[in-house]
C-alpha cells in the first residue's frame, strides 16, 4: 500500500492509501473522490483521467500518452499525466496528485 495525497481543484485534500500495482486511475475511482471521468475505462485513449503529479516521472510518457495529453480539457503542464498510465508503487509514497479543474 502506498499513501498519496490527492488535492482537488478547490483545494480539498484527501489521503489515498492505494494498493501497489494498481493503476492510479482505478485507485482514485474506487476512493469515491470526484474529478476523474475515465471515459475509456483506462485504455489511454481519452485523456479524461488527467492529473498533475509532483512525483518524479518514474514511468516515462510513451508516445500515445504524450499525444493524448495534447487533448486535455484543462491546461497541460510539465507534470501532466494520465492516471490510467501510472501504476501505484513505493515511488509514489507521499507524492501530491492534483486534479484539474475539468476533464
Amino acid at each position: 500500500m502506498t499513501l498519496i495525497l490527492i488535492r482537488e481543484h478547490n483545494g480539498t485534500e484527501h489521503q489515498l492509501d492505494a494498493p501497489n500495482g494498481q493503476p492510479l486511475m482505478q485507485a482514485l475511482m474506487q476512493s469515491g473522490i470526484d474529478g476523474i471521468e475515465a471515459q475509456c475505462g483506462g485504455n489511454g485513449v481519452c485523456a479524461t483521467c488527467h492529473v498533475y503529479i509532483d512525483a518524479p516521472q518514474h514511468e516515462p510518457l510513451d508516445e500515445n500518452e504524450d499525444q493524448m495529453l495534447e487533448n486535455t480539457a484543462s491546461e497541460r503542464r510539465p507534470n501532466s499525466r494520465l492516471s490510467c498510465q501510472l501504476l501505484v508503487s513505493d515511488e509514489l509514497e507521499g507524492c501530491v496528485v492534483e486534479l484539474p479543474e475539468r476533464q
